[in-house]
Formats: C-alpha cells, sequence, structure tokens
C-alpha cells in the first residue's frame, strides 16, 4: 500500500510540475478563461485540480481567433499582387509608335553623335 501510495504522490508531483511550467510558458494571447497570472495562482494553490482546470479550461487551442496567424505567401500567389500586374505593358499602338519615332531620329540628317552614344541636334 505504501509504494502506491509514493507512486501516485510522485505521479501528482510530476503532474504538477508539468503544468506549472506548462502554464508559466504558454503564449498569452491563447490563454482562455482567466488572465495568465490567475491561472499560475490556481495551478499553484490547487495542485493537482489546478492543473486539470488549466488543461481543460486555460489552456486555448492552437489556432485561436484572438491570436494573429501568420502565413507567409509568395508574390505568385497573392491575388493583390496578380491583380495589379498589366497583362501586356505595352500595347501595339504604343510599340509602333516608338519604332516610328526611332526610325525618325536614326533618318535626321542633321542629328550628330556624340562620344556617349546619345544623338544631339
Amino acid at each position: 500500500m505504501a509504494r502506491l501510495l509514493v507512486g501516485v504522490v510522485a505521479l501528482a508531483a510530476a503532474f504538477y510540475v508539468y503544468a506549472l511550467v506548462d502554464c508559466l510558458l504558454f503564449p498569452r494571447f491563447r490563454v482562455r478563461g482567466l488572465p495568465k497570472v490567475a491561472w499560475v495562482f490556481v495551478v499553484i494553490l490547487f495542485p493537482v485540480v489546478g492543473g486539470v482546470l488549466w488543461f481543460l479550461v486555460g489552456r486555448g487551442r492552437k489556432r485561436s481567433a484572438r491570436g494573429p496567424v501568420y502565413r507567409t505567401i509568395g508574390p505568385d500567389d497573392d491575388p493583390e499582387f496578380l491583380g495589379g500586374l498589366r497583362s501586356d505593358p505595352v500595347t501595339e499602338q504604343q510599340l509602333r509608335d516608338l519604332e516610328q519615332q526611332l526610325a525618325e531620329v536614326e533618318d535626321d540628317p542633321d542629328s550628330k553623335r556624340t562620344d556617349n552614344g546619345r544623338t544631339e541636334r
């Protein structure tokens, strides 16, 4: 009988320490029911019952609605980024106008080349 009692006391002490450490290290925004400091006092004052209450009531789920959820996505998966892109940044008409302007500059006999490759009028 004494061995059983020693085993139960050792198990209760291990559970008490585990519950207390878990309560102290648990993120504040995921705690439910009471403020985190109050849960620490509940676990300390009522060792086994406080630990059971902590795990059943106070310990929040992995994804709490109150806490921030961070997810990194690449630009090719971001709808806002993709919506800002245009499929064809230069239209055919703009391209023809630019080619025509370039041809006019190259055909202009009054233009002189400078050392840096620009044309001067």
